[in-house]
Protein backbone atom coordinates (compact mmCIF):
# COMPACT_ATOMS: atom_id res chain seq x y z
CA UNK A 1 0.00 0.00 0.00
CA UNK A 2 1.17 3.67 -0.66
CA UNK A 3 1.64 6.09 1.53
CA UNK A 4 -1.74 7.12 3.22
CA UNK A 5 -2.57 10.64 3.94
CA UNK A 6 -5.62 11.38 6.55
CA UNK A 7 -7.74 12.20 3.85
CA UNK A 8 -7.27 9.25 1.99
CA UNK A 9 -7.57 6.95 5.37
CA UNK A 10 -10.65 8.60 6.37
CA UNK A 11 -12.36 8.18 3.20
CA UNK A 12 -11.53 4.57 3.08
CA UNK A 13 -12.48 4.29 6.75
CA UNK A 14 -15.94 5.73 6.01
CA UNK A 15 -16.05 3.28 2.97
CA UNK A 16 -15.26 0.04 4.95
CA UNK A 17 -17.39 0.93 7.91
CA UNK A 18 -20.23 1.19 5.54
CA UNK A 19 -20.05 -1.91 3.72
CA UNK A 20 -19.47 -3.33 7.30
CA UNK A 21 -23.16 -1.57 8.57
CA UNK A 22 -24.58 -3.17 4.93
CA UNK A 23 -23.01 -6.50 5.65
CA UNK A 24 -24.45 -6.85 9.62
CA UNK A 25 -28.00 -5.34 7.97
CA UNK A 26 -27.83 -8.91 5.55
CA UNK A 27 -26.41 -10.73 8.32
CA UNK A 28 -29.56 -9.83 10.49
CA UNK A 29 -32.05 -11.11 7.97
CA UNK A 30 -30.07 -14.00 6.92
CA UNK A 31 -29.31 -15.60 10.37
CA UNK A 32 -25.02 -15.17 9.89
CA UNK A 33 -22.70 -15.94 12.77
CA UNK A 34 -19.13 -14.08 12.36
CA UNK A 35 -16.59 -14.83 15.01
CA UNK A 36 -13.64 -12.61 14.39
CA UNK A 37 -10.16 -13.27 16.69
CA UNK A 38 -7.16 -11.08 17.49
CA UNK A 39 -4.49 -11.72 18.64
CA UNK A 40 -1.09 -10.46 18.66
CA UNK A 41 1.64 -8.87 20.95
CA UNK A 42 1.75 -6.38 23.19
CA UNK A 43 0.63 -3.16 20.95
CA UNK A 44 0.51 -4.38 18.64
CA UNK A 45 -3.16 -2.53 17.44
CA UNK A 46 -5.83 -5.09 18.28
CA UNK A 47 -8.04 -2.30 20.29
CA UNK A 48 -7.64 -0.04 17.48
CA UNK A 49 -8.82 -2.42 14.93
CA UNK A 50 -11.75 -3.73 16.67
CA UNK A 51 -12.94 0.27 17.98
CA UNK A 52 -13.20 1.45 14.11
CA UNK A 53 -14.47 -1.97 12.94
CA UNK A 54 -17.41 -1.96 15.41
CA UNK A 55 -18.02 2.09 16.06
CA UNK A 56 -21.14 2.20 13.69
CA UNK A 57 -22.57 -1.19 14.00
CA UNK A 58 -25.76 -2.32 16.13
CA UNK A 59 -24.80 -2.49 19.96
CA UNK A 60 -27.33 -5.32 20.10
CA UNK A 61 -25.66 -7.27 17.73
CA UNK A 62 -22.07 -6.84 17.93
CA UNK A 63 -19.65 -7.90 21.03
CA UNK A 64 -16.38 -7.55 22.05
CA UNK A 65 -14.56 -9.55 23.82
CA UNK A 66 -12.02 -9.34 26.07
CA UNK A 67 -11.97 -11.65 29.19
CA UNK A 68 -9.81 -11.00 32.33
CA UNK A 69 -7.68 -14.05 34.10
CA UNK A 70 -9.76 -16.85 35.24
CA UNK A 71 -11.22 -17.18 38.70
CA UNK A 72 -10.34 -20.09 40.35
CA UNK A 73 -14.25 -21.52 39.39
CA UNK A 74 -13.37 -21.12 36.16
CA UNK A 75 -9.75 -22.56 35.85
CA UNK A 76 -11.61 -26.00 37.54
CA UNK A 77 -13.70 -25.99 34.06
CA UNK A 78 -13.07 -27.43 30.59
CA UNK A 79 -10.76 -24.55 29.30
CA UNK A 80 -13.18 -23.56 26.36
CA UNK A 81 -16.06 -23.59 28.41
CA UNK A 82 -15.87 -19.93 29.58
CA UNK A 83 -15.90 -18.19 26.01
CA UNK A 84 -18.57 -20.99 25.05
CA UNK A 85 -20.86 -18.26 26.45
CA UNK A 86 -19.73 -15.67 23.97
CA UNK A 87 -20.13 -17.77 20.54
CA UNK A 88 -22.21 -15.78 18.41
CA UNK A 89 -26.18 -16.61 17.74
CA UNK A 90 -27.62 -15.39 14.57
CA UNK A 91 -26.96 -12.22 13.05
CA UNK A 92 -24.35 -11.24 15.67
CA UNK A 93 -20.42 -10.27 15.26
CA UNK A 94 -18.34 -11.63 17.84
CA UNK A 95 -15.23 -10.00 18.35
CA UNK A 96 -12.53 -11.77 20.82
CA UNK A 97 -9.80 -9.40 22.04
CA UNK A 98 -7.42 -11.73 22.87
CA UNK A 99 -9.15 -15.54 23.16
CA UNK A 100 -8.74 -19.26 23.68
CA UNK A 101 -5.45 -18.46 22.49
CA UNK A 102 -3.53 -17.49 25.11
CA UNK A 103 -3.39 -20.78 26.37
CA UNK A 104 -0.54 -20.93 24.04
CA UNK A 105 0.56 -17.44 24.05
CA UNK A 106 1.03 -15.27 27.30
CA UNK A 107 -0.29 -18.41 29.26
CA UNK A 108 2.65 -20.81 27.91
CA UNK A 109 5.49 -17.88 28.26
CA UNK A 110 4.54 -16.77 31.88
CA UNK A 111 3.89 -20.40 32.88
CA UNK A 112 0.02 -19.37 34.32
CA UNK A 113 -0.63 -22.69 32.60
CA UNK A 114 1.16 -26.64 32.43
CA UNK A 115 2.86 -28.06 29.94
CA UNK A 116 0.71 -30.57 30.16
CA UNK A 117 -2.33 -27.86 29.13
CA UNK A 118 -0.66 -25.96 26.75
CA UNK A 119 0.40 -29.69 25.26
CA UNK A 120 -3.81 -30.75 25.25
CA UNK A 121 -4.97 -27.18 24.03
CA UNK A 122 -2.67 -27.36 21.01
CA UNK A 123 -4.20 -31.07 20.21
CA UNK A 124 -7.78 -29.92 20.70
CA UNK A 125 -8.42 -26.46 19.24
CA UNK A 126 -8.39 -27.43 15.89
CA UNK A 127 -11.17 -29.84 16.61
CA UNK A 128 -13.44 -27.42 18.62
CA UNK A 129 -12.90 -24.92 15.97
CA UNK A 130 -14.30 -27.23 13.18
CA UNK A 131 -17.03 -28.04 15.24
CA UNK A 132 -17.91 -23.94 15.06
CA UNK A 133 -17.38 -23.69 11.93
CA UNK A 134 -19.50 -26.85 10.99
CA UNK A 135 -21.95 -25.36 12.75
CA UNK A 136 -22.24 -22.47 10.85
CA UNK A 137 -20.32 -20.46 12.75
CA UNK A 138 -17.86 -17.86 10.24
CA UNK A 139 -14.56 -17.64 11.82
CA UNK A 140 -11.80 -15.20 11.19
CA UNK A 141 -8.11 -15.46 12.50
CA UNK A 142 -6.00 -12.31 12.71
CA UNK A 143 -2.77 -12.46 14.46
CA UNK A 144 -1.27 -8.64 14.67
CA UNK A 145 2.58 -8.78 14.23
CA UNK A 146 4.21 -5.75 15.02
CA UNK A 147 8.97 -5.46 15.43
CA UNK A 148 10.48 -5.10 18.58
CA UNK A 149 11.22 -1.92 17.78
CA UNK A 150 7.35 -0.41 17.33
CA UNK A 151 6.51 -2.44 19.90
CA UNK A 152 8.85 -0.62 22.59
CA UNK A 153 8.10 2.73 21.29
CA UNK A 154 4.27 1.97 21.64
CA UNK A 155 4.57 0.62 25.12
CA UNK A 156 6.84 3.78 26.47
CA UNK A 157 3.96 5.67 24.97
CA UNK A 158 1.04 4.50 26.77
CA UNK A 159 3.44 4.36 30.17
CA UNK A 160 3.64 7.79 29.52
CA UNK A 161 0.23 9.32 28.83
CA UNK A 162 -2.11 9.21 31.48
CA UNK A 163 -5.20 8.96 29.21
CA UNK A 164 -3.93 5.33 28.37
CA UNK A 165 -3.10 4.44 31.85
CA UNK A 166 -6.26 1.86 31.70
CA UNK A 167 -4.62 0.36 29.00
CA UNK A 168 -0.95 -0.56 30.98
CA UNK A 169 -0.38 -4.04 32.48
CA UNK A 170 1.98 -5.41 34.13
CA UNK A 171 2.77 -7.67 31.23
CA UNK A 172 3.90 -4.89 29.32
CA UNK A 173 6.82 -4.62 31.77
CA UNK A 174 8.01 -8.21 30.25
CA UNK A 175 7.20 -7.61 26.87
CA UNK A 176 10.34 -6.94 25.32
CA UNK A 177 12.34 -9.15 27.98
CA UNK A 178 10.57 -12.20 26.92
CA UNK A 179 10.26 -11.64 23.59
CA UNK A 180 11.87 -14.55 22.22
CA UNK A 181 9.51 -16.91 24.29
CA UNK A 182 7.20 -14.85 22.76
CA UNK A 183 8.26 -15.08 19.04
CA UNK A 184 8.49 -18.90 19.94
CA UNK A 185 5.03 -19.82 21.21
CA UNK A 186 4.00 -17.60 18.26
CA UNK A 187 5.63 -19.74 15.73
CA UNK A 188 4.41 -23.07 17.42
CA UNK A 189 0.60 -21.72 17.93
CA UNK A 190 0.28 -20.74 14.35
CA UNK A 191 2.11 -23.81 12.71
CA UNK A 192 -0.18 -26.31 14.79
CA UNK A 193 -3.59 -24.44 14.70
CA UNK A 194 -3.39 -22.78 11.09
CA UNK A 195 -5.89 -25.02 8.60
CA UNK A 196 -8.59 -25.23 5.86
CA UNK A 197 -11.25 -24.81 8.39
CA UNK A 198 -9.99 -22.29 10.17
CA UNK A 199 -6.71 -20.78 8.60
CA UNK A 200 -4.53 -18.27 10.08
CA UNK A 201 -3.94 -14.68 8.46
CA UNK A 202 -1.17 -12.45 9.40
CA UNK A 203 -0.69 -8.54 9.80
CA UNK A 204 1.66 -6.23 9.64
CA UNK A 205 0.78 -3.50 11.93
CA UNK A 206 4.20 -1.29 12.55
CA UNK A 207 1.60 1.19 10.62
CA UNK A 208 -1.31 1.21 12.52
CA UNK A 209 -3.55 3.16 9.95
CA UNK A 210 -2.44 1.05 7.09
CA UNK A 211 -2.81 -2.60 9.16
CA UNK A 212 -6.71 -1.44 10.28
CA UNK A 213 -7.87 -0.79 6.74
CA UNK A 214 -6.46 -4.08 5.58
CA UNK A 215 -8.18 -5.68 8.70
CA UNK A 216 -11.02 -4.83 7.76
CA UNK A 217 -11.03 -5.23 3.84
CA UNK A 218 -9.92 -8.85 4.73
CA UNK A 219 -12.90 -9.31 7.16
CA UNK A 220 -15.55 -8.24 4.67
CA UNK A 221 -14.01 -10.26 1.90
CA UNK A 222 -14.20 -12.94 4.41
CA UNK A 223 -17.76 -12.67 5.99
CA UNK A 224 -19.63 -10.71 3.06
CA UNK A 225 -21.78 -12.05 0.47
CA UNK A 226 -20.20 -10.64 -3.02
CA UNK A 227 -22.60 -8.34 -3.53
CA UNK A 228 -21.26 -5.99 -0.69
CA UNK A 229 -17.39 -7.58 -1.07
CA UNK A 230 -17.00 -6.71 -4.77
CA UNK A 231 -16.72 -2.43 -3.75
CA UNK A 232 -14.15 -3.46 -0.99
CA UNK A 233 -10.68 -3.59 -2.29
CA UNK A 234 -8.33 -6.61 -1.04
CA UNK A 235 -5.79 -6.86 1.13
CA UNK A 236 -2.10 -5.44 -0.10
CA UNK A 237 -0.69 -8.84 0.19
CA UNK A 238 2.51 -7.10 2.04
CA UNK A 239 0.48 -6.32 4.81
CA UNK A 240 -2.23 -9.16 5.28
CA UNK A 241 -1.52 -12.49 4.18
CA UNK A 242 -2.59 -16.35 4.90
CA UNK A 243 0.05 -18.06 7.45
CA UNK A 244 2.95 -20.60 5.96
CA UNK A 245 5.89 -21.82 8.07
CA UNK A 246 7.91 -19.82 5.34
CA UNK A 247 6.39 -16.70 7.20
CA UNK A 248 8.83 -17.59 9.92
CA UNK A 249 11.85 -17.35 7.99
CA UNK A 250 11.70 -15.22 5.63
CA UNK A 251 10.97 -11.90 7.33
CA UNK A 252 7.30 -11.94 7.01
CA UNK A 253 6.88 -12.16 10.79
CA UNK A 254 8.83 -10.10 12.91
CA UNK A 255 11.86 -12.20 14.87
Amino acid sequence: MAKLDNEAYEAELTALQLALVRYQQAAMESGDKVLIILEGRDAAGKDGAIKRMIEHLSIRYTRAIALPKPTEVERSQWYFQRYVQYLPAAGQIIIFNRSWYNRAGVEKVMGFSTSEEQEIFLRDVPHFEEMLVESGIKLVKLWLDISREEQAERLKARREDPLKALKTSPLDDVAQEKWDDYSAARDEMLTRTHNAAAPWRCVVTDKKKVARLNIMRHVIHAIAPASIAKSVAKPDPEILFPFEIAAIFDGRLNR
